[in-house]
């Protein structure tokens, strides 16, 4: 399994950050290589079913991402399935009256043959590392940059 964990604060309120991260169309927005999350289904614990794809080095990656622990204005977590298999965690807090620190973690096996997987796991850990940084990048450019009423 590989892990990637990285945090940003953002000036926006808890509430704005959670409410835009729920949306799954917003991913598309502020992921790198994601090129399509669309919600499929509303749940009963209040988070969303979504369909995804990510596009990696030529090759297109689809599956599932379902929101098993879902506490608004707190915490979102993820088990993806399909191409990809793992869990995706978000966490928001509030660091002060008008910040927020969001946190992204995602844990995941590998695809592929595991007898590449000692040699993978560097390269896709650097990669999904550079990834992150973007995805937190974009996040806080664009709720910043956001209207406060959107």
């Amino acid at each position: 399994m590989l892990t990637v964990r990285d945090h940003i604060d953002i000036a926006a309120s808890v509430e704005k950050a959670f409410a835009y991260m729920d949306a799954p169309a917003h991913q598309t927005d502020i992921t790198p290589s994601l090129t399509r999350s669309s919600l499929v289904e509303r749940l009963q614990n209040g988070g969303s079913r979504a369909a995804y794809t990510y596009r990696v080095v030529g090759l297109s990656l689809s599956g599932e991402v379902r929101a098993t622990d879902y506490v608004p204005n707190e915490r979102i977590i993820w088990t993806m399935s399909g191409a990809l298999q793992g869990t995706i965690r978000w966490y928001f807090a509030q660091s002060n009256t008008s910040h927020t620190r969001f946190t992204y973690a995602a844990t995941y096996a590998l695809p592929g043959p595991a007898v590449l997987h000692p040699v993978l796991t560097p390269l896709v850990r650097r990669y999904n590392e550079r990834e992150l940084a973007r995805l937190l990048r974009n996040l806080k450019a664009e709720l910043e940059n956001r209207p406060s009423n959107v």
